[in-house]
Order: C-alpha cells, then structure tokens, then sequence
C-alpha cells in the first residue's frame, strides 16, 4: 500500500476528530458563549448538513486541480476554520466555522477516495478505502476521548487547536507524498484524457442500482449513530454501567470499528458483494440482540465491540462498491458516498432521539437501528433485483 494512501488517513482521523468530538464539549461550548445546551448541540447538525451539501459541490469546485492542489486547499481550509473557531469569542462565528470546516472536510473526502483508489490495482481499491475509512475510527478510538479529555482540563478551544496542530504534519506529507500532477476527474493515469463531463458523471450516478446503493449506506450509517449515539443512556440507564464506563465504552466501539475496516480492506474486494449482504444480516441480528440483552453488562461490552466491526466493515466495502458500479463518475462516487453517509449520520440520531421523546425508552433507539437495517437489506435486494433484471438486456444488446 502507497504511503501516500496512509498520509491520507492521518489528514481524516484528524477531521473525523473535529466532526464527533463536540459530542464532548457541548456543555463547555455553552457556558463560555452564553448559549443554550441545544444551541451548542446545533454545531453538530451544522458540520453534518455542511458534509452532505458540500460534497458533491467541492467536488465539482475542484474537479480540474490536479489532485495534490486540492487536498492542500480543502486540508488548509480545514486548519483556518479551526484556528479561527478556538479564538472567537461570538457563538455566530464558531457556527460559520464549522460549516466552512464540514465544507473543507467533505472536499477533502471527496478526493481523497479518488485519489487512494488511484494510486492502487484495482484489486485493491477496497483495501485502500479502508485505509482512508479506518482514519474516522482512529479518530473514534483515540481523537474523540482526547478531545472530550483536553475540554475537561484546559477547555472547548484547546480541543480545536488540537485539530489544527493533529492536521499540520498531513499537510506537509501530502506535499511530499501525493502525486500532484493529474486532475482529481482521472482515476488512474489512463484516464488523464478524454474525462467525463459532468452532465456524464451525474448520469453514471443516477442509475437506477447506483441510486439504491447510495440509500443503502445511509441507511446502514443511520442504524450506526443511531445506536452509537444514545450509547451513553444506555449503559448508565439500562445496563447500569457507571459512567466511568462511557469512554471506555466509545473507545471498544472505536476499536471494532478499525478492526471492521482492515478485515474488509483485505476481504472485500475477492468478495464484495457476499461481504456486504453478510455484514447487513449481522447487523440486524446485532442490534436486535443488544436491544434485548441491554440489561446485561457483559452482552453489551461484547456487542459494542461486535456491533462497531460490523457496521464500520460493512460501511467501508460499500463505499468502494460506488465506485465499482460508477466507474463513469470518478469524481463525483466519492463525493455522493460522502453525502449518503452523512446523510445517515444525520439522520440517525435524530430518529433515535424521536423515540426517546415519545417515551419508549433507551432501549428505543436500538430497535430503530435494527429497523433501520432491515430496510436496508430490502434496499440491497432491490438493488440485486435491478441488476438481475438490467443484465439480460445488455446481453440482448450484445447479440443484436
């Protein structure tokens, strides 16, 4: 694997920091700016809204800069929105940051999945997804609990500067490190002539198999932060865990998520198709199982480490699936697999929270999570069908 693939990495485990890290600074937020507890909970709605819209858009922005160009660009956008977010003393301003920062970050997902996928065979695009998927599980593992450590000790904007100081050294790797030559529309050099339009790209990506697909994975990330969101609740209310547990809790989460995302970088690509439908019925399995046994702390020590290898493994082949069945979008897949997975990483939470409201408990937003999955595996069977049935007549194409 190019080391240029694992530079890439660093650069999102510092902006996978950034994105889940508030979770652990919204009362500190609130206090020093003189805003409601929802208020400072609305800068997480922000970077997420910021991902699913700027995807697509930076992608576009950026679609005729060499690659190199325009992950320095959207990285440095990145560190200047941080910068810039740890010194205001306004809440307005630190809400524009984050949505310039989600800006930055989505661009910079968007090429760099192109960009990965590029610099290795195409047998292992998987496994070089993963690599740049398995940065936001880092940043589960060790950016998030360092963040929510740093904002207990030193404050919210010591949390910020260390996302700044975290992107600095993947600035000047990818400088050294990511060839800068071809335009982020090539997917490999052969390409570097003759790239699709737009009006081409949107056309590979609205199909009908591509369109199900991309549902799909929102689904499956909503069933994850669904789940992962109320984790806390669950394990203080209904385990009866103490919350000294929580962190460790969110880091086994974290731990089985980077697990999941190297057994599908080295799996997938042999066997894409069986690895995705296996790790969907898993996951509904999975969350019906912890719903039921949430009462016992060993099931879900167990099954948050069971349950993040999954739905992160499972995420991550999927990305990489985009990218098969659009190859007439080289810009654009990374850009709408960025979008569907923000989409349900938006979405997820707040259909979990909806339960929560209506009074079914904490238990509640698991059972959405499994629901959520079943949706999802009748989404892949529609998209199976679709292929079934757009098969035979491209063979009949063929014979006429």
């Amino acid at each position: 694997m190019p080391f240029a693939v694992y530079v890439l990495g660093l650069a999102v485990f510092a902006q996978g920091t950034s994105e889940f890290m508030l979770s652990g600074l919204v009362s500190g937020i609130a206090e020093d700016l003189h805003v409601s507890i929802p208020a400072a909970g609305l800068l997480t709605s922000a970077f997420a809204v910021g991902m699913v819209i700027g995807a697509p858009l930076m992608a576009l922005f950026s679609r005729r800069w060499p690659r190199r160009r325009a992950l320095l660009v959207f990285l440095s956008a990145f560190v200047a929105a941080h910068v810039v977010g740890a010194v205001t003393p306004t809440y307005e301003v630190l809400l524009a940051t984050r949505i310039v920062g989600a800006l930055a970050n989505a661009g910079f997902w968007a090429v760099a999945l192109v960009a990965a996928i590029a610099m290795v065979e195409p047998a292992a695009r998987a496994r070089a997804t993963s690599v740049v998927v398995g940065g936001v599980t880092v940043a589960c593992v060790v950016g998030v609990p360092a963040g929510a450590l740093l904002g207990e000790h030193l404050g919210w904007r010591a949390a910020f500067w260390a996302v700044a100081l975290v992107s600095l050294p993947a600035l000047v790797a990818i400088v050294l490190a990511v060839p800068g030559g071809r335009p982020t529309t090539a997917a490999s050099p052969a390409e570097d002539t003759g790239s699709p339009t737009v009006r081409e790209e949107v056309r590979s990506l609205t199909g009908r198999r591509v369109l199900l697909t991309l549902l799909t994975m929102a689904l499956v990330q909503g069933a994850t932060f669904c789940a992962f969101s109320y984790l806390e609740p669950l394990a203080t209310r209904v385990t009866g865990l103490g919350a000294g547990w929580v962190p460790a809790l969110l880091a086994l989460f974290g731990v089985g998520s980077l697990v999941g995302v190297t057994v599908s970088g080295r799996v997938a690509d042999a066997r894409r198709s069986t690895f995705v439908v296996a790790g969907m019925v898993s996951l509904v399995v999975g969350w019906a199982v912890l719903a039921l046994g949430a009462v016992s702390p060993v099931a879900v020590v167990a099954l948050v480490f069971v349950l993040g290898m999954l739905a992160f493994g499972t995420g991550s082949a999927m990305i990489s699936q985009v990218f098969q069945l659009a190859p007439g979008a080289p810009t654009l897949a990374g850009s709408f697999a960025t979008a569907a997975f923000n989409v349900g990483a938006a979405a997820g939470p707040w259909l979990g929270g909806l339960t929560i409201d209506a009074g079914f408990g904490f238990r509640s937003p698991v059972w959405v999570s499994a629901a959520l999955m079943v949706l999802a595996l009748a989404t892949a069977g529609a998209s199976r069908l679709v292929a079934g049935i757009a098969r035979p007549d491209s063979q009949k194409l063929q014979l006429q």
